[in-house]
């Protein structure tokens, strides 16, 4: 009954409407006549008093502006529009706002209720006091100026606030908040000149592994899987001393600036500190489970760390021998370590692949970098700014002490990497397991050279590796500790320049990945 008496009312309204529309074209005789201008605005004012009087007496606001789109422009779900009045004058008619108080905190009532049209200039007034953030929201909700409606495709809600483009604000670039930002870009690199291989020493009858140079830059000594420790002149590069005492590879070696002492390690799980004035070793540093596989000297105390692929590194006080701390966090091999006068004063990198910064007096990690993806077999730190480098597998990454802030990527090194070196001039070296060498620019990361020497006669081509590199005290000359059982050293090319061998650079767009 009730579905029937609604459908009734419905078909009233429809024959009424219908009814009324028809009077006002029809005629006493039943014809269809013409209603010229004037019958015409009569008839559509007493239509609209008829149907529209309940709200006519509300205030209207019309808003006139034309549509530019485009002929078939597209919503931001891959619909087609298709404006009715495509270049015509189109009025909107913009009603009252709801009711609300007055002021804060008073009650909505038939007597404090005010409801009215804002002015145009109280809403411009109020878009200039939004803050930066919130007017960039409302220009990307709002047309742009000058009429032309776009729909927010899928660029634009990508595209971070940051990027939004001056047109919102019709043209006026005063706005710095809504200029577009310049994606950053990596700036020019220094020129460096390229480096040339200039001699090659041979003698060792084995893999040599490690390499270091001595404070006074007159000799440089090598460890070798041959268990033999060799000392050579750098000037020449003759043998001047054999060392022997250790009953495997030896995998580390440094010479220390503060005494006449050497100190070796190597996969005997032994340490080892030689007196150079009698070539003799004085002492032994015990406490390592398995196979040492690096050591260094803090440069200002007599502390000596090494690591180990007992998943730890010790703490030794060299003179007493005692181990003052075991740095226990890593869950793999420790591959690598570096001490420092600066906190933190030891950094460790594993085959956990990560990188530990230690707090020496505690004996504890301080922070811990886990960006890396692969083994972490090299660490080097810069000799002049307050940063370092890793390398790994997936990258070489830089980043900046003392809490190992990333900087950035220095990708295109696709191989083991197990040695990194660097200069005060900013020329980084990366030596690979494949034998291929990397120098780049520190600051830019820019890769300047590629070197990939060959093997010594008689060896094999799978015999290409370099396991170790150095620098020596006036950074004139580079040596690298390879597979092939010799040194090769390393120095700039006096005849080149930037004419000859230019910075093949763009300014490309920098892309720092985190991971």
């Amino acid at each position: 009954m009730v579905e029937e008496v609604q459908k009734h009312s419905v078909h009233t309204l429809v024959f009424r409407s219908l009814k009324r529309t028809h009077d006002m074209f029809v005629a006493d005789n039943g014809k269809p006549v013409p209603l010229d201008e004037e019958s015409h605005k009569r008839k559509m004012a007493i239509k609209l008093r008829n149907e529209y009087g309940p709200v006519l007496h509300m205030p209207t606001l019309k808003e006139n502006f034309k549509e530019k789109g485009p002929q078939n422009a597209s919503d931001s779900y891959g619909h087609k529009q298709y404006p009715a009045n495509q270049g015509q004058e189109v009025e909107y008619l913009v009603t009252g706002t709801h009711p609300y108080p007055p002021g804060p905190g008073v009650a909505l009532t038939a007597d404090t209720k005010i409801q009215r049209m804002p002015s145009e200039s109280a809403a411009q007034s109020l878009a200039v006091a939004l803050p930066s953030s919130q007017a960039r929201v409302d220009a990307n909700r709002s047309a742009p100026a000058g009429g032309e409606y776009r729909h927010p495709g899928p660029s634009d809600r990508s595209q971070p606030a940051g990027m939004t483009s001056a047109v919102m604000e019709g043209g006026n670039a005063k706005n710095s908040a809504l200029m577009a930002k310049k994606a950053p870009t990596m700036p020019k690199p220094q020129w460096h000149p390229p480096w040339k291989l200039y001699r090659v020493i041979s003698g060792h009858l084995g893999w040599v592994r490690c390499i270091a140079v001595e404070p006074g830059n007159q000799w440089f000594v090598t460890g070798s899987a041959d268990r033999t420790i060799k000392i050579w002149d750098l000037a020449s590069g003759k043998l001047k001393l054999s060392l022997t005492g250790h009953i495997s590879t030896v995998r580390g070696v440094i010479v220390s600036s503060r005494s006449p002492y050497l100190f070796s390690c190597g996969e005997d799980k032994q340490v080892k500190c030689w007196d150079l004035e009698y070539n003799k070793v004085i002492r032994h540093y015990h406490g390592h489970l398995s196979a040492v596989y690096g050591l260094d000297l803090h440069p200002t105390i007599d502390v000596l760390v090494t690591c180990s692929r007992d998943s730890t590194a010790r703490i030794w006080d060299v003179r007493t021998k005692a181990s003052v701390h075991t740095l226990s966090g890593h869950t793999n091999a420790v591959a690598t370590v570096r001490c420092q006068a600066a906190e933190p004063q030891i950094i460790t990198g594993s085959h956990d692949t990560t990188i530990r910064l230690w707090d020496l007096v505690a004996g504890k990690t301080r922070v811990t970098l886990t960006n890396h993806k692969k083994s972490v077999r090299a660490v080097v730190l810069h000799p002049r700014h307050y940063t370092f480098a890793s390398g790994s597998p997936d990258n070489i990454k830089q980043w900046k002490f003392p809490d190992g802030s990333f900087i950035q990527n220095l990708s295109g090194h696709n191989a083991i990497i197990n040695t990194l070196t660097v200069n005060s001039d900013g020329v980084l070296v990366s030596g690979a397991d494949n034998g291929t060498m990397h120098l780049w620019d520190w600051r830019t990361g820019y890769n300047f050279q590629r070197v990939h020497a060959a093997v010594q006669p008689g060896s094999l081509d799978s015999e290409s590796g370099i396991f170790a590199c150095a620098f020596d005290q006036s950074e004139s000359r580079l040596l690298t500790a390879e597979a092939d059982k010799t040194i090769k050293v390393y120095r700039e090319d006096d005849t080149a320049t930037e004419e000859t061998h230019p910075v093949s650079w763009k300014p490309e767009i920098i892309k720092r990945k985190r991971f």
